[in-house]
């Protein structure tokens, strides 16, 4: 990350090195730019998506976004009491680098974090209970699993370091054609290996004690997946990361960085459901001067039925039936059906006063816990709960005590109502969201492919690797930079190898 150069010295050779790039690529500066480029899906992946067009294409293509839901997608916020709460993707890591800089870029808040106490409950007792004084905790980590809490969070961070380089290449503009090429350009064959196993394969091999992985490992997994440590490698260490310290949201809600992405871009958003894709042949000009493949798309939306001509697509949308369900017709060879399940979450909003004895609590005075995560057992109905606050008060004291809290529950399933009396002594409302939130991992993985056709790009495919906010950003910014050099045929800054150790040379 840290090049040998600084001030001026650095500044020149990054000059040096926009010239190059600009002159090897002037053979193609004859071609025009696109005239319409469609993106399916306004979340994070689709806004991001517009955004970075925008930039690489410039102020004349068009850009439409489609979206038959609400702009945010899975960022996305429930109201319970007349207060709007986080459903969706709720917590940003201090090093995802994309989204820090769409705040700063979009001008939004970010409030200073506000801690709580965490205990893991096994469903007999809590195994780890966080005290308020830190040096007892790091007694009580180390009592119970020795150096592990330490060794994970150097394992991670190597991990983190290696991923760090993608904003590197993709400021240089590189581009990988596959989510496997950019996860090999980044940590190579070790990235690729935590693909294909689990992420206690992967932590057992590097010596982590199976108490530890049962324990800590598998309830951080369970509260950011609601999956067990079956979980591939490389998602279970972006969920490790997940459980960092630093980790700040956006006031009003997450989703506010999505019509803000739409906003800058300056992309038309179209409500409304893709039906089908279908590539056409048409003449470039009345007086016979050629023809040109375009991209015809079809919707539903709330003027009608629709139809309009694309030079480019990306589709930032899960492409399984109970998703987008978009047809592609008359494409030889066929786009691949993607039936990769996903992973159902329920999120339960309740206000109400929590029944501490159901955790085991003789004396409800001594519960000050405000999450509590869980680890695997067949009778837990929970993945995780803990108390939330709105996303127009994040600053809010989250001291579970006196009086009824908003607590958010994650389970696989809707809570029935004598789960909800077992958890509650008493409630006033609550308020359920259901969605298919993530994949459902089960390695060795196979990501889908991101270019589907010679223009059509599928950003989800990133999410098969590891699913969160700053994976969409990365994958959104990769198909934008591919789509620009597919159109200027610029292979050279596509799957190239060594990066890490030219770039360092460059800089």
């Amino acid at each position: 990350m840290r090049g040998p150069l600084a001030g001026s010295a650095r500044l020149l050779v990054l000059v040096a090195c926009a010239c190059s790039r600009a002159l090897s690529s002037g053979a193609h500066e004859w071609r025009h730019p696109p005239q319409r480029i469609a993106v399916i899906g306004a979340g994070i992946g689709g806004t991001s998506a517009a955004y970075f067009l925008r930039q690489k294409f410039g102020k004349d293509v068009q850009i439409d976004v489609f979206e038959r839901g609400a702009v945010g997608g899975r960022l996305a916020t429930i109201n319970l009491e007349g207060e709007d709460y986080e459903a969706g993707g709720s917590v940003i890591h201090p090093l995802n680098l994309h989204m820090k800089h769409f705040v700063k870029e979009l001008g939004l808040s970010v409030p200073k974090s506000q801690g709580g106490l965490m205990g893991i409950y096994n469903g007999d007792e809590f195994v780890f209970e966080e005290s308020s004084w830190y040096v007892w905790n790091i007694v009580k980590l180390i009592w119970r699993y020795g150096l592990n809490p330490l060794r994970m969070y150097m394992w991670v961070e190597d991990i983190l370091d290696k991923f760090m380089r993608i904003y590197q290449y993709q400021a240089h503009d590189f581009a990988f054609s596959t989510s496997e090429d950019l996860l090999h350009a980044l940590g190579g064959a070790e990235f690729l290996q935590l693909l294909n196993q689990t992420i206690d394969e992967s932590m057992q091999k590097s010596g982590f004690s199976q108490k530890f992985i049962n324990e800590m490992v598998t309830a951080v997994m369970r509260v950011n997946y609601g999956q067990g440590t079956n979980i591939n490698g490389f998602v279970g260490a972006v969920s490790l990361a997940g459980a960092d310290s630093g980790l700040w949201s956006v006031e009003g809600g997450n989703k506010l960085v999505c019509t803000g992405l739409l906003y800058a871009s300056k992309a038309q958003l179209i409500s409304g459901a893709v039906i089908s894709i279908e590539e056409k042949i048409r003449q470039k000009g009345r007086s016979g001067g050629g023809t040109l493949k375009q991209y015809e798309v079809t919707y539903n939306s709330t003027s009608g039925l629709g139809r309009d001509a694309y030079d480019i697509i990306l589709i930032a949308a899960p492409m399984n039936r109970k998703s987008a369900n978009i047809a592609f017709l008359n494409f030889s060879p066929p786009i691949p059906e993607f039936s990769n399940p996903y992973q159902q979450a329920v999120a339960t909003f309740v206000h109400g006063r929590i029944n501490a004895s159901f955790f085991g609590y003789q004396d409800p005075s001594d519960f000050n816990l405000n999450g509590i995560f869980t680890t695997e057992n067949p009778k837990l109905f929970i993945a995780s709960m803990g108390i939330v606050s709105p996303v127009k008060d994040r600053k809010a004291a989250l001291n579970p005590l006196p009086g009824p809290r908003v607590w958010k529950i994650s389970s696989l399933q809707p809570l029935t109502k004598e789960q909800m009396n077992l958890l509650f002594l008493s409630y006033d409302s609550n308020t359920v969201k259901t969605w298919q939130a993530y994949p459902r991992y089960s390695p060795p993985e196979k990501c889908p492919p991101i270019i589907l056709h010679r223009r059509m790009y599928y950003l989800n495919s990133i999410e098969w690797a590891a699913s969160a906010m700053e994976m969409s950003a990365v994958a959104a910014k990769n198909a934008a930079l591919l789509a620009y050099h597919h159109w200027y045929e610029n292979m050279d800054m596509i799957d190239q190898e060594d990066l890490h150790e030219r770039l360092k040379t460059e800089l």
